[in-house]
């Protein structure tokens, strides 16, 4: 900061600690004492007047996500320190209560420094606030933002006035209030507000809503409706008091407005009234805009525009753009010399002469950095030269036209070669293009000569421009590219491929090149399939030295043939016929890379092979063209039962290449979860196995997939065993080769999971093939529409979310289950999950109605009294996570009283949440 000028701002107590806070990370929510974390990133670097910053940032609140719509107001006042949350999040959502809207109310007006909270508060007795807040409603009824007569007058008083949701009309008269309006509601308080509902408006707030509305502070709903009674939501009063900066005249201690002087080196300059402060941008920064409520980038900040910046110790926190247009002015003309300090510009007078120092900075006609010496005499030049401090000051001389000649590095971006024109992206990250002329050489760094269509898009080179023409291109780094075709001959050095146009290109194989061969687990060069006809359509990756490092398959031409018979197998010529299932012959011939396998077992051995491959034995056959990629004798089919003939004891399957196969009756019938089963068990269209017997002439095992939840009832990471329960029984999975995602579909480990949670598991008979963990939400019902199968569960970070029970809905309340959404109430806490078939499984949690005796922190066990001397249920150790409340306002386990009456729910044994009563 040495140097720089600062601003002149007065720091309040209030302001100070809000300032400590965003610095250290914390913030305390309300009067609770709880506090968050929050971790700034390092600042960015960046260029010369533009630089670069890092990406937007998470945001204050774990439970405000970017791009929700209040996010702008609430992080703007959160910097400000007029709101606040509580470990972490800031429940945008849960309605406020009347004395946490006057904390705020006061914290906008900056008069909270000055409430006497050690001195005792004594209300009448039916006007109830809770302690903490005594002091700042004292100090609001001092300031005239409450009256006396209306809060506390009789009829106003039948709740706790303190713990009362805050209405939208009486939030509208606490913002005219605190704005100091009160004159302006009084002049418009006699006109009706416009608004469908009116009628419901209370006399004495009409004005207050009218002057709300006309100062853009409050808005109408749906309807045309205004909602008088409404509650209004933390998100709602955070968005109502930001819009209310605009309409006072106070100047808030972190807060600097001025116009963006400089931004470099992961710092923004602001100049205003003289002075300039200097504020670092890091990871934590949000960037806004005056006139919309979602996020803008760094990058969308302009130099010499103006900005409000909020944020403690010069460590920028929130910055908002209000006037997008540059303070600038460029002045145009022809450049005739510089010295030291000074440009020459021509002028019909002699020379117009314009100072500059080593902030000024000077690009040629493309952008690039060059320095002022190298501008050459007669070129036009644009001075951009602010407007902003008086001063005049000159900022950037650009070069408009006139001769380059210059070397320089950078990339290649494009090569226009019918323009014959090359782009190149600069050091400094600007683009310039220029020309050639034919004849001109172009070198790469083993100086073989190039043709400029040789030139790779990404290219590092070195490049010298004479008279505005390229002379010469040095590739220094070549560049990754990808070509395209299908595979006409492969050895172990080179690849042969035919490309889209017809012609044919041949490259060498890099060490090792990658293979992707969708469906094949393990591939290798020796699983790609060359052909004149028939290959392997592939994309090829190919390195700066033109070899191939990764081989593709796009596509293959193949033909499938399950369950074929074998007429002829030679092993002199390694041709196998067969007929496929319509009774056609298929000719396809062995080599050395088919795939072989006989009884399950893979082999190397043709000749072992052979011996199998007797005239009617059944075979899997997989060919590209005439060359057989696999030939395995038949063990079972994969497919989907379409018929079941009980006449004739038989069944039908669709395999995946649409082929029907008829078999007999099979053995025995495996479904998971079942002991004994038969072929009525398996519904039409399910997906399963038929495992032949030895002889190919019968199924021996219909194996039926499935799919079952199952609740993990042990679980052994390091054997990767996994017990799981259901209504049927009991079992132990062995999950070392199963693949298992979350909800989402991302992979997991055995280790991601734990006892209690619930699994959908895919099964083929009793063989596991997948697992899917099933997301649990839990929380309180908010609202239950039985008539439109929906309803709203809060969960205990604060965020709502509403369910549809559209594919059937079970309802578990102590070990019964009902199948209708009328038998819950908003009082419920539950837990929902999806069942497998798609229904939803609401788990109502137990509770119990207890009266609080104390809280050990030493075991952390919180005791309650006992209803008897043979009481031994009154230990209970809260959740990690336990959420302990009142009303809408969080509590530490600290503020429980002896003697207060609490409710205490319970998930699955563990304490998640205490409601005071």
């Amino acid at each position: 900061m040495s140097g720089q000028k600062r601003s002149k701002r007065s720091i309040h107590t209030y302001s100070s600690k809000a300032a400590a806070a965003i610095l250290a990370g914390t913030m305390v929510f309300g009067g609770a004492g709880a506090a968050f974390a929050a971790t700034a990133a390092p600042a960015a670097t960046s260029g010369a007047n533009n630089g670069s910053a890092p990406t937007a940032s998470a945001g204050i609140f774990t439970d405000v996500k970017i791009g929700f719509w209040a996010e702008k107001h609430i992080y703007k006042l959160a910097s400000q320190g007029i709101v606040v949350g509580n470990n972490g999040l800031f429940r945008p959502g849960d309605s406020i209560t009347q004395q946490e809207a006057v904390l705020m109310a006061l914290r906008f007006m900056k008069l909270q420094g000055n409430v006497q909270s050690d001195s005792d508060v004594v209300f009448p007795t039916d006007f109830k606030v809770t302690n903490y807040y005594k002091p700042y409603v004292v100090l609001a009824f001092q300031q005239g933002l409450l009256d006396k007569a209306v809060e506390m007058a009789p009829d106003n008083l039948k709740t706790s006035w303190g713990e009362r949701k805050a209405s939208r009309e009486w939030v509208a008269e606490l913002l005219i209030r605190a704005l100091g309006k009160n004159t302006e509601a009084a002049a418009v308080s006699g006109k009706p507000t416009g608004f469908a509902d009116d009628a419901k408006v209370a006399a004495n707030k009409r004005g207050y809503i009218n002057a709300a509305v006309g100062l853009g502070l409050a808005n109408g709903l749906d309807g045309n409706r205004f909602d008088p009674q409404g509650a209004v939501t933390r998100a709602q009063l955070a968005t109502f008091f930001s819009r209310a900066e605009a309409h006072n005249t106070l100047e808030y201690d972190n807060t600097v407005k001025g116009t963006i002087s400089a931004m470099q080196d992961g710092k923004l300059t602001l100049f205003n009234n003289g002075s300039t402060s200097v504020f670092n941008v890091t990871y934590s920064t949000a960037y806004f805009t005056s006139t919309v409520d979602t996020r803008i980038n760094f990058s969308d900040l302009k130099p010499y525009t103006k900005v409000t910046v909020i944020g403690a110790t010069y460590n920028a926190a929130y910055v908002e753009v209000t006037d997008p247009v540059q303070q600038v002015q460029t002045i145009e003309g022809v450049f005739a010399k510089v010295t030291p300090g000074t440009i020459w510009l021509d002028s019909p007078a002699g020379y117009d002469q314009y100072s500059y120092d080593g902030s000024t900075s000077f690009v040629d006609v493309n952008g690039a950095v060059i320095s002022a010496s190298s501008i050459t005499p007669a070129s036009k030049v644009a001075l951009l030269r602010e407007t902003y401090s008086g001063a005049g000051k000159l900022v950037k001389v650009q070069v408009t036209s006139g001769i380059v000649n210059k070397t320089a590095n950078g990339t290649i971006q494009s090569v226009d070669t019918a323009a014959k024109s090359i782009t190149f992206k600069t050091a400094e990250g600007a683009t310039e293009s220029y020309k050639w002329e034919d004849g001109t050489t172009l070198f790469s760094s083993q100086n073989a000569v190039l043709l400029p269509a040789d030139l790779k898009t990404g290219a590092a080179v070195k490049y010298s421009v004479k008279d505005n023409l390229i002379r010469t291109v040095e590739v220094t780094s070549g560049v990754e590219r990808t070509v395209q075709g299908a595979i006409t001959e492969l050895s172990g050095s080179t690849i042969v491929y035919k490309k889209a146009d017809g012609t044919r290109e041949v490259n060498l194989l890099g060490t090792s090149p990658a293979v992707i061969i969708p469906g094949v687990a393990t591939p290798s060069i020796g699983d790609l399939v060359a052909d004149a006809t028939a290959g392997d359509n592939v994309q090829l990756t190919l390195n700066s030295s033109d070899q191939v490092t990764k081989i593709e398959v796009l596509s293959r031409q193949i033909s499938q043939f399950t369950g074929a018979t074998v007429v002829d197998y030679s092993a002199k010529t390694q041709l196998l016929t067969v007929t496929d299932s319509s009774g056609k012959a298929q000719l396809v011939k062995i080599d050395a890379n088919t795939k072989l396998a006989y009884d399950g077992a893979t082999t190397t051995s043709l000749a072992n092979m052979g011996y199998r491959l007797a005239e009617g034995r059944k075979v899997d056959v997989v060919a590209a063209g005439q060359r057989a990629l696999s030939v395995e004798t038949s063990t079972k089919y994969d497919g989907t039962l379409t018929a079941v003939n009980v006449a004739n004891r038989t069944i039908t399957l669709k395999l995946a290449n649409a082929q029907q196969v008829t078999l007999p009756y099979p053995q025995s019938v495996e479904i998971f979860g079942r002991t004994t089963s038969a072929i009525t068990d398996v519904a039409l269209d399910s997906a399963v196995t038929a495992v032949l017997a030895d002889n190919q002439s019968g199924v021996s095992v219909l194996r039926a997939n499935s799919s079952m939840q199952l609740e993990i009832a042990t679980l052994d990471a390091t054997a990767n065993k996994l017990g799981v329960k259901w209504s049927g029984g009991t079992t132990v999975l062995n999950t070392y080769t199963l693949p298992m995602t979350d909800e989402t579909g991302k992979s997991i480990k055995i280790g991601d999971l734990k006892v209690g949670d619930f699994v959908n598991i895919t099964f083929n008979g009793s063989a596991p093939l997948s697992l899917k963990a099933v997301k649990l939400n839990s929380g309180q019902l908010t609202a239950v529409d039985a008539a439109s199968g929906t309803f709203t569960l809060k969960d205990y970070k604060g965020g709502a979310q509403t369910f549809s029970a559209a594919g059937g809905v079970k309802i578990i309340r102590d070990g019964s289950t009902t199948t209708t959404l009328g038998s819950l109430t908003t009082a419920d806490r539950v837990e929902v999950r999806k069942d497998s078939d798609g229904s939803t499984i609401i788990r109502v949690l137990s509770q119990l109605n207890r009266v609080f005796w104390r809280y050990e922190s030493g075991t952390n066990e919180i005791l309650v009294k006992r209803s008897s001397a043979s009481d031994s249920n009154y230990r209970f150790v809260p959740g990690p996570n336990v959420y302990i409340h009142q009303g809408d306002t969080t509590l530490p386990v600290q503020s429980l009283k002896e003697n207060d009456n609490i409710i205490m729910y319970f998930n699955n044994n563990i304490l998640v949440e205490i409601a005071k009563q």
